[in-house]
């Protein structure tokens, strides 16, 4: 099957470019000036469109287990949405509950995604019981191609590792070439404050902010760069939300160590006021780290100029407002974290670029070719080139939309960005040269997703 995708503009990280691009089965095989080749099985019209390669989102959480239920999107649903909104790739985490080995883990989340994705996928490991046996573990989940780890400084007798433990992951994670990512936290003095809001009384959603404040995501985060630099281990933050975070991130990077973050869309575009609205609407908005005041997000939108902060992920985890977010009503700390996402990643981070906060090739940088670079999947994704996985976008920037519960396509009952109006949307999208959106409609279907074996960050220096 050829498939010539006809007089788009062809977006990378390294540039732009004005070109046809052939599609020949699952692989990119050309890239031409418009015209040089006549005859296709089949053709896709890109006039005034932009033509770049699938997003990589890094960061999901589909069917993941938290406070007593679970995450609303399947990995089928989550992964439809994900296609709906142009990211043809998810990397998910594998959960490891205390006493269970990563390799059972590891074979579970395998259970739960094979043969259901409507896109590639592949897995992070979430390590939460350190000892002998899951650090001798650590090695056969790389050679089974999951070789990122994340830990938490968070979450006190749930995911919660001390820091002894985390030393002596980042002491494996550094032998191997391995990176430790890490929920930045301080989760022992949070859960001191949440008690004592909860004592005094203090029980909306708001409180889920202000007890978690963000000179104790700095905190957390100066300390694990402390104990990567300690063991020489590559680090990389998830979810960055807080200024006094990112400052720690861009002094460690300035000073040559293997340090890198994510921010998520909604820390550039909600803030605590989203947390504080009244009638428990503000559970919908509950995550950790929290939303941050917004004098926060110039810094976020900076630190993407400067590449501190290097990926851009959503954290997809989403709960239903019905019966899942309303377990905390009277108690904001039962409310399960997570706000939904994956669907939006890319329309939300090119409203950056019609602000002029990032170049188009930036875009096109923090949410594909840096993550497919990052986590070992570079070129086969994040690059529209000859030989590399036909992920591919044609993308309106002209065609507007409103996002809304209305609308979206992810298995949760509401919207984080309800009534925004926003310019540029997906016109058709291609997963390893198969149309899979096209003229408003889903043509994919559960199971072409394919697990992605991973190579380690080409960004170890």
């Amino acid at each position: 099957m050829r498939t010539l995708i006809r007089n788009g503009t062809v977006i990378n990280a390294g540039g732009t470019l004005r070109a046809d691009v052939l599609v020949e089965g699952e692989k990119i095989s050309a890239i031409t000036a418009p015209g040089v080749i006549e005859t296709a099985d089949a053709y896709i019209e890109a006039d005034d469109k932009y033509v770049l390669p699938g997003g990589i989102d890094a960061h999901t959480h589909m069917e993941m287990p938290f406070g007593g239920t679970f995450s609303a999107d399947t990995f089928f649903t989550g992964t439809r949405a994900a296609a709906w909104g142009g990211t043809t790739t998810i990397i998910d985490f594998a959960v490891q509950a205390k006493g269970t080995s990563l390799l059972s883990t590891l074979d579970k989340w395998h259970e739960k995604a094979d043969g259901h994705c409507a896109v590639d996928y592949g897995f992070h490991m979430i390590v939460s019981d350190v000892n002998d046996q899951s650090l001798k573990e650590m090695e056969s989940c790389i050679d089974a191609g999951v070789n990122s780890f994340k830990m938490f400084m968070a979450y006190p007798g749930v995911f919660y590792a001390t820091d002894g433990e985390i030393l002596r992951a980042m002491q494996k994670a550094a032998g191997t070439g391995a990176t430790v990512m890490m929920h930045a936290e301080n989760g022992i003095a949070i859960d001191e404050l949440v008690a004592q809001a909860i004592a005094e009384g203090r029980t909306d959603p708001v409180e889920h902010g202000l007890t978690r404040p963000p000179e104790l995501e700095g905190e957390a985060t100066s300390r694990a760069i402390q104990l990567a630099r300690v063991t020489g281990a590559p680090l990389y933050i998830v979810h960055l939300s807080a200024s006094q975070a990112l400052a720690a991130v861009a002094a460690a990077r300035n000073d040559g160590q293997n340090v890198f973050a994510e921010t998520c869309p909604q820390y550039l575009y909600l803030s605590i006021e989203d947390l504080a609205k009244p009638d428990f609407e503000g559970s919908k908005y509950v995550a950790s780290p929290p939303l941050r005041p917004k004098e926060h997000q110039a810094d976020l939108w900076r630190g993407l100029r400067t590449n501190d902060l290097s990926v851009v992920s959503t954290d997809h985890c989403p709960f239903c407002f019905k019966d899942q977010k309303e377990l905390g009503r009277g108690d904001f700390s039962k409310i399960p974290n997570g706000i939904p996402g994956v669907e939006h990643r890319m329309d939300l981070l090119h409203q950056g670029v019609v602000a002029g906060e990032i170049t188009l090739q930036r875009w096109v940088e923090v949410t594909s070719a840096t993550p497919a670079r990052m986590f070992g999947l570079y070129p086969r994704k994040g690059v529209i080139a000859p030989g590399a996985d036909a992920d591919i976008v044609v993308y309106d920037p002209a065609v507007r939309q409103t996002l809304g519960v209305a609308t979206h396509h992810m298995a949760v009952d509401y919207s984080a960005y309800e009534g925004m109006s926003i310019t540029g949307g997906v016109s058709t999208v291609l997963s390893r040269g198969s149309v899979v959106i096209s003229d408003g409609e889903f043509h994919g279907h559960e199971g072409h997703g394919r697990f992605l074996s991973r190579e380690l960050s080409q960004y170890l220096v």
